[in-house]
């Protein structure tokens, strides 16, 4: 069956689904495999369960009787080219995210800004891989009037591959930094596969949203029609912006290139996170958001997910960013917390995964960040801190479950404490013993 035979079947649904656990009338059934699992094997229950079709790519599960059964060759490959073709058809104007860090929050506060605006459809979560973003783009209905689609990236082409799927119109780069390095070979291995981004946009008279204070941005650009934020003071921004303070919450300053200073206290943490508000205004802005509109939204934007919440326990103040954890978030983080106004810090950090052959050498070097900071309350976790850290001082931990006997034991209390680290690392499992 080809991809316009299976998407006229998809416009008789409502919706799409490879959960076979979230089956029900009106979903196509797409019976996606992986490392633990086969889809095939639930197709028939799916079908039972009202899905009015199923996608499939094994034959020896296949029943040529029943209409209902769509078989293909790769029912990856065909959920991807289904929601292509779905985008194609609608035409609705796609803004593309990606970037190392700050691509969600980007993409939230984004949300926020052209929410106030328009009806957008928006990446839940973090669906942003290869089966993430069709799903997402398969969300899109008549009434959507931009989506904004993340995208991640952990090899190279990964970004190629999605943004043959979403199409975007306009993009955003957060920044480039070291992270995923066992996948993508070398940090200039994580620009390429960001830059394919840069590159769709190239082929397709696109346009790109840049941060004019990222060198390495800047350079990977070029050739593009560019619509540009950064730092007061130079000419061609439609944006500029700078922190105010952060204690603990970021507070900033922006202006529109021909409008008057706006001041916005928000419920991020980390002075970071500015350039990220500068990005999710500059997009509003260029699409005829009203600029208290846009302030008011980022001033209204709570994160979610352990990126840089605070939390009260009753014994102490914690920042929890145990989302994810490479060399460029970690440092930006340490570096707002020893900026922030508080006493008594304590910092709990995981190691950093995925960076190959240098993580050695990243790890130590945020062992020298923390000393250069003068923290002594540091508590690291992980083999890779372990390798590295010896002679620092600082106390050492195999794992999570060794923390938590300490905290059982030694029951913290009055601390500002700092906790980030790679997400299998497990760190938010420290939080009900602070």
């Amino acid at each position: 069956m080809t991809v316009e035979e299976i998407y006229s079947k998809f416009q008789k649904c409502t919706g799409v689904t490879t959960d076979s656990r979230k089956c029900g009338p009106g979903l196509m059934f797409f019976a996606l495999k992986g490392e633990r699992f086969d889809g095939n094997e639930f197709v028939r229950g799916a079908l039972e369960q009202g899905c009015p079709y199923a996608v499939m790519d094994n034959p020896d599960l296949y029943d040529v009787q029943d209409p209902r059964m769509i078989l293909v060759d790769n029912v990856l490959n065909s959920l991807q080219q289904v929601a292509a073709l779905h985008r194609r058809t609608l035409g609705t104007p796609v803004i593309g995210i990606t970037g190392t860090n700050g691509k969600t929050t980007t993409k939230e506060l984004t949300n926020a800004v052209m929410s106030t605006t328009y009806n957008v459809l928006c990446t839940q979560g973090n669906l942003n891989n290869s089966i993430g973003v069709p799903l997402t783009v398969l969300g899109l209905k008549p009434e959507h009037e931009y989506a904004i689609i993340e995208m991640g990236a952990s090899h190279p082409g990964d970004i190629r591959e999605l943004v043959l799927v979403s199409q975007p119109d306009y993009g955003l780069i957060t920044n480039v930094g070291k992270a995923h390095l066992l996948g993508f070979g070398s940090f200039e291995g994580v620009k390429r596969t960001k830059g394919e981004l840069y590159d769709w946009l190239r082929e397709h008279g696109g346009i790109a949203f840049v941060n004019r204070d990222n060198e390495h941005l800047q350079q990977m650009c070029q050739g593009l029609p560019l619509i540009e934020y950064g730092k007061p003071g130079q000419d061609g921004l439609l944006v500029e912006g700078e922190v105010l303070e952060c204690n603990p919450f970021v507070k900033f300053r922006w202006c529109s290139a021909k409008g008057d200073w706006h001041t916005v206290q928000t419920n991020l943490i980390g002075a970071y996170n500015v350039d990220n508000a500068l990005a999710a205004i500059t997009i509003g802005l260029k699409f005829g958001v009203k600029e208290q509109d846009a302030s008011d939204a980022v001033a209204g934007y709570k994160p979610q997910n352990n990126r840089s919440q605070l939390t009260e326990t009753g014994r102490n103040r914690l920042v929890v960013d145990a989302y994810n954890a490479n060399p460029t978030s970690m440092a930006a983080a340490i570096e707002n917390f020893s900026m922030m106004k508080a006493q008594d810090k304590m910092l709990i950090l995981g190691d950093m995964r995925e960076l190959g052959e240098v993580s050695a050498d990243e790890h130590r070097r945020i062992v020298g960040m923390l000393r250069e900071k003068g923290f002594d309350c540091v508590w690291l976790v992980g083999s890779e801190f372990k390798a590295v850290a010896g002679d620092s001082g600082f106390r050492l931990f195999a794992d999570v479950d060794e923390v938590n006997k300490a905290l059982e034991s030694e029951k913290i209390t009055g601390k500002t404490i700092l906790i980030k680290g790679s997400n299998s690392i497990g760190l938010t499992k420290t939080i009900t013993n602070l």
